[in-house]
């Protein structure tokens, strides 16, 4: 582990900075930056591509049908954008966006 732990974005335990999950919550990019759910390269909110893999990183909320920035939720209605690993020893809920789990790399759909 290098540099000091970052307090986790969702549950304000201490975490590695370059932790891909929270060991205590279970949340992705616990320390930020926000990363592409694909390639894990940094992206900026705002950015329609993702520099690196070039995903869209806008997508329409299936609640309020606003289009808006890949997070966790919609910036419009506020909807959470989660999706479950299907993995019964995972379980990990993160966004929709990857084809595969970001914990444990099982296939989402």
């Amino acid at each position: 582990m290098a540099g000091y732990k970052h307090p986790c974005v969702y549950c304000d335990k201490l975490v590695p900075p370059d932790a891909r999950i929270c060991p205590f919550c279970g949340k992705a990019d616990p320390a930020g930056p926000i990363r592409c759910p694909v390639c894990r390269n940094p992206i900026e909110k705002g950015w329609k591509l993702c520099s690196h893999c070039g995903l869209p990183l806008w997508i329409t909320c299936q609640k309020c049908g606003k289009e808006t920035f890949l997070e966790i939720k919609c910036e419009s209605c506020g909807a959470p954008f989660i999706e479950v690993c299907p993995n019964p020893k995972c379980k990990i809920e993160q966004p929709p966006f990857g084809a595969k789990c970001v914990k444990c790399g099982k296939p989402l759909r």
